[in-house]
């Protein structure tokens, strides 16, 4: 008995090794499953990061998160200006120039279209506004004539305002410096400084020319630029001077831009002295009313070539102009200047063509869509119909059996006597019930083929339209060169095969008007131009 106890428990603490030695098995890892989420585009969280003012450098980073991919590759696709650097890595910088923004506006918003692709070819894109702020700039004084003064008169000297130049075209006011003006002077806001020296004042300028100084301001922003004019005793016989503004020789516009001299003209003698002041120009097409007068002294050349002015096929056209000044005692002076002429391109009228081809575009894919949706309608409506042909359809015929014999009957009545003809035999009737495709005309099968087709096509030029409806939402992608080849490949979608067999109308006329509206719903990137 003790020897089998001892076996028993020699067994036990055997198994109690082995077990202790392998381990108690862990449960095998349940298996989880992966939700990946989609990649978005991280922008910078602080406030005011899309906001800069003219002339201001503004930096940030674009950064992506999610998809099943690790590395991001950044792209801008649409929207783009002039200035604007963006690389692949995601880093965006950009100063805008002063001129971005008109000052009535304050400010102007750009639209960029951000896009991010990982290398698993997953991709994401967002519009993102950026709000540039208008910047004021002081206004800027150029080069002024000097002032010739006379004894015991009243002398009168006119700032120019062609001298006075503010970029963001702010109205200017002459503001002057009180510890500069000589004794009994007086300077306007306009500019006009009115002086009449005394013979010591006299005598002393004679030796020692004034320079005078003044400010000028713009407004209502009151930034500040000092000028300055020199003031010297009159020379008699001197011949009349001008001041041309912008002061150079050669000037190069393109078409259908605005060209704008200024001219200052001065006698040291006064503004009565000058007889007259015109121009002579190498090319007759320059008309004579170029040359507008505002006052006796103040002049302004304003020509606008037109887009035919530079014919094919030259790139430019280059003449010079001959600007000259007489005085009553027939001295002069001239000033010639080279105007060179540009072959532009008229980009108003491109752009609306290029708009209406995308547009007309559109309008035909919305008007087969359209056509497509009824036919689908009608297909489906006639299936159904067919469906229930079998179910409720059937055909009663009754046949005359064989006739077993014609006789006349007698049938006495009181009074009368008539005879009536009988006919006796058997008569056979039959119900039978058929097939849908018998009563109707038409096969299912063909009904299903011709609305899986039109369903195909319907999703295909859904497909198509989006996307060129998004990719040429701007003009500046309607300007590249693939813009009319994808217009090719658009509108060889709208090709339908078995024309026939689809039984659509040729001349079928949509109930519906091609609005902006209609066309916007179908396509939603759509962007219609008011």
């Amino acid at each position: 008995m003790n020897k089998c106890i001892f076996l028993l428990s020699a067994v036990f603490l055997f198994i109690s090794q082995v077990y202790a030695q392998q381990g108690t098995p862990e449960p095998a890892p349940s298996p989880t499953v992966n939700q990946e989420s989609p990649i978005k585009l991280i922008f910078p969280a602080q406030s005011g990061w899309n906001v800069v003012q003219e002339g201001k450098n503004v930096q940030f980073e674009v950064k992506a998160t999610g998809g099943s991919g690790s590395r991001y590759t950044f792209a801008l696709t649409q929207g783009s200006v002039e200035g604007i650097k963006f690389d692949t890595l995601g880093r965006f910088t950009w100063t805008p120039n002063y001129d971005f923004v008109d000052r009535l506006n304050k400010d102007r918003t750009v639209q960029l279209q951000f896009e991010a692709r990982n290398d698993k070819d997953e991709r994401v894109s967002q519009v993102v506004a950026i709000k540039v702020e208008h910047v004021n700039r002081p206004p800027q004084v150029g080069e002024l004539k000097p002032f010739y003064v006379q004894y015991n008169t009243q002398n009168t000297y006119n700032i120019e305002s062609a001298a006075i130049k503010d970029e963001d075209n702010d109205p200017t006011i002459i503001v002057p410096i009180v510890s500069s003006m000589p004794e009994g002077a007086k300077l306007s806001g306009q500019g006009e400084f009115t002086w009449k020296p005394s013979i010591t004042q006299f005598n002393r300028l004679r030796n020692n020319p004034i320079i005078l100084e003044f400010y000028v301001e713009d407004q209502p922003a009151k930034a500040r630029t000092k000028g300055q004019f020199r003031i010297e005793v009159t020379q008699q016989d001197l011949p009349p001077s001008m001041q041309l503004i912008p002061s150079k020789k050669r000037f190069s516009y393109k078409e259908d831009a605005t060209i704008n001299l200024k001219f200052q003209l001065h006698d040291p003698n006064g503004e009565a002295d000058i007889a007259s002041f015109s121009f002579l120009s190498e090319n007759t097409a320059v008309p004579a009313n170029a040359l507008v007068k505002n006052t006796p002294s103040q002049y302004e050349f304003i020509w606008k070539p037109s887009y035919d002015f530079v014919k094919d096929p030259k790139d430019s056209v280059t003449f010079n102009i001959t600007f000259f000044v007489i005085d009553k005692s027939n001295k002069r002076e001239e000033r010639t200047v080279s105007l060179s002429i540009i072959n532009a391109v008229n980009e108003a009228e491109s752009d609306l063509k290029l708009y209406n081809e995308y547009r007309s575009s559109l309008v035909r894919a919305w008007d087969l869509m359209e056509q497509l949706k009824q036919a689908e309608k009608d297909l489906k409506r006639k299936y159904n119909r067919a469906r229930r042909g079998k179910k409720g359809r059937s055909l009663t015929s009754a046949t005359l059996g064989a006739a077993t014999g014609i006789s006349p009957v007698v049938i006495e009545v009181p009074a009368t006597t008539k005879k009536i003809t009988t006919i006796g035999g058997t008569l056979v009737m039959t119900i039978g019930t058929l097939e849908a495709t018998e009563v109707i005309g038409r096969s299912t099968k063909d009904l299903v083929e011709r609305l899986n087709y039109i369903i195909e096509k319907k999703n295909e030029l859904q497909t198509k339209g989006d996307i060129f409806a998004r990719k040429y939402a701007l003009k500046s992608s309607r300007r590249k060169p693939e813009f009319m080849k994808d217009i090719d490949d658009f509108v060889a979608v709208l090709n339908l095969k078995g024309l026939v067999a689809l039984e659509l109308d040729s001349g079928w006329q949509n109930k519906n008007k091609a609005t902006n509206d209609n066309i916007a719903k179908t396509f939603k990137d759509f962007n219609p131009e008011i």
